[in-house]
């Protein structure tokens, strides 16, 4: 390797660290100000969003497993934030709603990191767009990351609830 890859490279590792760090410092942010991981936020927008709804489509949205969709409600419901509301038209299925409790600190929330970066990324050209996705697909391939399961939530750490609360 030459000297301007060794560089090029130091800077695209520097620049994802900073990737790193600042969805870290949101995650700690969110968690510590508010007592929520960035899912348990996600699941409660989704719910605010939809005024009722259940875990099948709710983990749908959140492109997250009905598991974790699951344990973030049960945790949430202990909190007091959610209320499940069984259906009239199906005893055996369960709504869930938000509880005044709720609905008083979803809007207190700050907008996710994911959110900001969603509207600025809207702004720029499509060109610039396709090239930085295109440069960001080529980085997971680099990192043999490919077959990694991910959604579209910038949180660090596991999405699985039990390792991040």
């Amino acid at each position: 390797m030459n000297r301007l890859d060794e560089q090029r490279c130091r800077e695209l590792l520097i620049s994802l660290r900073k990737i790193i760090q600042a969805i870290d410092i949101h995650s700690r942010m969110l968690n510590k100000s508010f007592g929520l991981t960035g899912p348990q936020l996600i699941v409660l927008q989704e719910i605010s969003n939809q005024d009722k709804i259940s875990v099948t489509p709710l983990s749908k949205i959140t492109s997250l497993s009905q598991a974790t969709v699951t344990d973030i409600t049960k945790r949430l419901e202990k909190k007091g934030y959610l209320l499940r509301i069984k259906r009239e038209d199906d005893k055996r299925a369960v709504s869930l709603s938000l509880s005044e409790a709720g609905k008083e600190i979803i809007k207190d929330l700050p907008p996710l990191l994911q959110k900001t970066f969603t509207q600025r990324f809207s702004k720029i050209k499509d060109w610039e767009q396709l090239m930085i996705l295109s440069s960001f697909e080529r980085v997971v391939n680099l990192m043999s990351a490919e077959k990694i399961e991910a959604s579209p939530i910038m949180v660090t750490g596991s999405i699985i609830e039990e390792k991040i609360s």
